[in-house]
């Protein structure tokens, strides 16, 4: 199995459930594993034939910057589901960071894996 990624994605939106939280943008960092096959890709040299990360960040950032969850679980969710239902991705791991959100702390957040990781 292959990996294509993207580290540390950041997109600024509205996310919390303190008042404080739904008047501001914050900014979220997204760290993102997909399987995909790269032989197809390699072979043939042709971006048509990869799982495009730049296509896959253009779709998060405008989904993320529109949006307006109470929970980053939510988030993490619906992007998860966008990436498997329109890149075709079968899995997907994805870490959604909210910096500064706890004192002390770098950052907090969650860490999800959706659809069956091939071997």
């Amino acid at each position: 199995m292959d990996i294509v990624f993207i580290e540390d994605l950041r997109i600024d939106t509205v996310i919390g459930i303190y008042d404080w939280e739904r008047r501001v943008r914050q900014t979220l960092s997204f760290d993102i594993e997909m399987a995909f096959d790269n032989t197809v890709p390699a072979a043939s040299d042709d971006i048509s034939h990869t799982l495009n990360y730049k296509d896959v960040s253009k779709r998060l950032m405008a989904y993320v910057g529109e949006s307006s969850f109470g929970l980053v679980e939510t988030l993490a969710e619906r992007c998860a589901a966008i990436i498997r239902d329109e890149f075709g991705v079968a899995w997907v791991r994805l870490k959604l960071s909210k910096p500064g959100a706890v004192r002390g702390a770098k950052a907090v957040g969650v860490c999800i894996e959706r659809g069956k990781r091939p071997n």
